[in-house]
């Protein structure tokens, strides 16, 4: 008897199955996986199948591709992949071959196509992406002053110079939209609560008081707005807004909010760190930047290692734009241009990648992983890495991409900064490598300013017209049915967006449908996958057809009625057809009821291979979003009480000046003591400090834990798909040598403690190994359990624990050993010391 397909969520057992390679269809193997699809299967899968590579995907029999288990019966056929997509087995070699050499290709174009769209970086300037407020999110966008030197082109001198006050103090009002205009109103009622000396826009004025002016300037020219604005000219202002910044004092300050300023969170920042809207604090150097002109950088002062820079690993949208990072500075003449800006102080605006067009070429051409070699034949400074000919005779040099690429075939070391060269990958010589395509050669594909636009379209072309020829060939194995077949409306969505952003799509061949779904929806990856709205992997335009089809009959009547009898076996045929996924029983069913199914549009959701993402994640994670902002913002207001309420109480208890009382003690020591008085803080005041101490603590590990919960459970369910092994539990520990400098240190990784010692040999380049960890505070370390993450350890290659400053002493004792020798001779240093006569004395008297 078989094993029933429906199994209650108490049956966790192991399933036997049986797997072949992708695109095989002899030597099936019987294998046991379960309970779950875990990383344990993909190493039994890789050593029963004799994979090349590591597993990565499963996929039915069907082609459907399975992240769990649930519903395979025992001993059903699944197929196995290195990451590729299914290869339809039923097809022959030739074909197979055919197949995969399209999608490597297709693979090609996208990384070209990437590049022809970073290459050529207009001008982009700084802005803050979302709200003028703490925490603001930056990115580089199109400026928005050319929308307002066009308008102020059409417009009176008057208002021209009206719109040039923007944002500033003297700026109208009626400019800025109904949130710049309560951000302005709030700051100004804030100002007038501080005190003189906290103030300094403020002087005072004779008789110790504010001037007039400063209380009435908040609520002047505030109107309310008119029912007939134009949300363009709100929205260009507002944008406008944005982009206006000022370099002062170390500081990048937002001129329509000055108390906010560019930083970075957290006590250690690190490349790759967001830079974002922080308050503005005089003694944090987290948001001091030192800025480099002949450079075109600008440093964190609390690191000079880290520059502002612009994050190339996502894609940019017209809505967002690149994100503004932190990262490690690189001292290269190309391939550096997203670290460069230009400070126009009369514009008050920060434009990115101020650098020369050869720089942004290899810039982009690194971020999409090409050679540079196809950018430009000639020798040029470029980070890269070298390794020894075949021969042994000779020292190559790879650009970063074909370094990457082929970091697991050859031995390479990182080339030193200013080194000039061209990449081996692109030359004419015989040590040409294949590079990081897959199929295009790196020495034909010219991507020069002038020729890149061209060289996509060529191999757009070639790929089109070899999928035309593909699809004809492979036309009588599939079916005449395949060319009678009509254009299906489709509005496509991201996955995991929901219904937001939908594009309406026409297309008449699958591969046309994934082509414009990527074009369309601006995805950064080629579209591999389309998904119905119960999760239901569509493969070709029928079976999405016959899903329609379907969902259609399965619907009942509104008013509760059964289906006609005709429906009904209308439905049985397409159910058949749906599980058969054959082209040419489309003929078989009703052409009405075909044409009423393809008159509407299908909704379906594109992704880039990653698995299907619930409708309601969107919705999800904003409303829980919206209920963490309103939970903090209700401890924020209930935090200015708090901190009102004692300013009040401090008032009250200086004011009375209530003098202190002396209460005698029976200690001669010390014997009146003072208690009370004006000076002294009441138990009231103090339990209010600390319910303020403890509310701070918690709202700011409620941040930290909001930043960790960012991705939804299903992201994370998406990504842990992508692990290759369950990696070991390493710690990272900040080591240094003993008798050295903490600053001098640096971070090693490892998962035992032997490997700790041996990685600190090398990365501290010991002359001796290691041998004894200590604590900063001179404490042995003799197990592994006692070493936590983070900690910072000093290594001895087996001498005591000594500080940086005992080990300074004694090479001054050494140094003044050597100098008196030299000068004086040898026989300085040769001196004995006898007891005084008086201690002699002392130790010669009778007990």
């Amino acid at each position: 008897m078989k094993r029933p397909v429906s199994k209650t969520p108490e049956q966790h057992v192991p399933v036997r199955l049986r797997v072949l390679r992708n695109g095989d269809k002899k030597n099936i193997r019987s294998l046991v996986i379960g309970p779950e699809i875990s990383p344990g299967w993909k190493l039994q899968c890789t050593k029963v199948l004799n994979l090349p590579s590591a597993a990565r995907r499963l996929f039915s029999e069907k082609g459907k591709e399975l992240f769990s288990l649930e519903d395979l019966q025992r001993d059903e056929l699944v197929y196995v992949s290195c990451g590729e997509h299914w290869i339809n087995p039923d097809l022959s070699i030739a074909q197979q071959k055919k197949q995969v050499f399209l999608r490597s290709l297709e693979l090609d174009i996208s990384k070209i196509k990437t590049f022809c769209s970073m290459h050529k970086v207009e001008a982009l300037v700084l802005e803050v992406q979302s709200d003028l407020a703490c925490g603001g999110k930056l990115a580089v966008n199109k400026p928005a002053a050319d929308f307002e030197e066009e308008k102020q082109g059409k417009e009176p001198k008057g208002r021209q110079l009206g719109n040039a006050a923007l944002i500033t103090g003297d700026a109208p009002r009626e400019t800025l939209d109904s949130h710049a205009r309560a951000h302005l109103r709030m700051e100004a009622c804030r100002r007038t609560l501080k005190y003189a000396w906290q103030d300094p826009s403020y002087s005072l004025a004779a008789d110790g008081s504010l001037p007039k002016k400063a209380e009435k300037e908040p609520f002047e020219n505030v109107q309310p707005p008119k029912k007939h604005s134009h949300f363009s000219k709100q929205s260009r202002s507002r944008k406008l807004c944005h982009q206006e910044f000022e370099y002062r004092d170390g500081q990048i300050i937002s001129l329509a909010a000055p108390q906010l300023v560019l930083g970075v969170q957290g006590p250690k920042p690190r490349s790759g760190t967001e830079v974002i809207l922080v308050e503005k604090k005089s003694d944090e150097s987290h948001q001091h930047w030192t800025h480099k002109t002949d450079g075109r950088t600008f440093h964190l002062v609390s690191n000079p290692d880290l520059v502002l820079a612009v994050s190339m690993t996502k894609a940019k949208s017209e809505a967002c734009g690149y994100p503004v990072i932190i990262q490690k500075y690189k001292p290269y003449s190309n391939g550096a241009a997203n670290q460069k800006w230009d400070y126009m102080e009369k514009e008050r605006a920060f434009t990115a990648f101020h650098s020369t067009a050869l720089d942004k070429q290899i810039t982009a051409a690194n971020s999409s992983g090409l050679c540079t070699s196809s950018v430009t034949k000639e020798n040029i400074e470029q980070p890269g890495y070298s390794y020894i000919s075949p021969d042994g005779k000779r020292k190559l040099m790879l650009c970063l991409a074909c370094g990457r690429s082929l970091r697991a075939k050859l031995e390479l070391k990182e080339l030193l900064p200013r080194a000039s060269f061209l990449c081996v990958s692109g030359s004419e010589q015989k040590f040409e490598l294949p590079g990081p395509f897959k199929v295009i050669s790196v020495a034909k594909a010219d991507l020069s300013s002038s020729e890149a636009e061209d060289t996509l379209r060529y191999y757009e072309k070639r790929l089109s017209s070899l999928r035309m020829k593909t699809r004809a060939c492979s036309a009588s194995h599939v079916g005449v049915a395949a060319s009678c077949q009509k254009a299906v409306k489709i509005i496509a969505y991201k996955n995991g967006n929901g219904y937001r952003n939908g594009k309406l799509i026409v297309a008449g061949t699958f591969h046309g449908l994934l082509a414009e779904c990527t074009e369309r929806l601006q995805l950064t990856r080629s579209a591999s996958k389309i998904y119905t709205r119960d999760g239901t992997t569509i493969l070709t335009l029928h079976g999405l057809v016959l899903w329609a089809i379907r969902e259609k009959l399965t619907q009942r009547d509104p008013s509760g009625q059964e289906k006609s009898t005709e429906s009904v076996g209308t439905e049985d045929i397409a159910v058949q057809n749906t599980e058969g996924c054959r082209l040419d029983f489309v003929e078989g069913i009703d052409k009405s009821l075909l044409a009423h199914v393809l008159r509407s549009p299908v909704a379906v959701w594109v992704s880039c291979g990653e698995p299907f993402l619930p409708l309601n994640a969107p919705w999800k994670s904003e409303k829980l979003k919206k209920q963490n902002w309103l939970k903090r913002a209700k401890g924020l207001a209930e935090l200015d009480t708090m901190k009102h309420k004692v300013r009040q109480l401090k008032g009250r208890r200086v004011a009375a000046c209530q003098p202190a009382v002396m209460v005698p003690t029976g200690s001669p020591l010390q014997p009146v003591v003072v208690e009370g008085g004006w000076t002294e803080q009441t138990q009231e005041e103090t339990k209010l400090v600390e319910l303020i101490r403890q509310t701070e603590a918690h709202l700011s590990e409620g941040q930290e834990l909001q930043s960790r919960r960012s991705l939804t459970e299903a992201q994370r369910a998406a990504e842990s798909q992508h692990s290759l092994y369950q990696a070991p539990r390493v710690k990272r520990v900040w080591a240094y040598q003993n008798g050295g400098r903490p600053e001098d240190g640096t971070y090693v990784c490892a998962s035992a403690f032997p490997e700790l010692l041996d990685d600190c040999t090398a990365r501290l380049k010991m002359s001796h190994p290691a041998k004894t960890l200590y604590t900063s505070n001179g404490e042995l370390i003799q197990s592994w359990d006692e070493i936590e993450k983070g900690m910072a350890v000093c290594v001895s290659a087996g001498h005591g624990f000594i500080t940086s400053k005992e080990k300074k002493k004694m090479m001054e004792v050494k140094a003044n050993y050597v100098r008196i020798r030299r000068q004086q001779g040898p026989e300085a240093t040769d001196i004995v010391v006898f007891p005084s006569r008086q201690l002699l004395s002392l130790l010669q008297l009778p007990s």
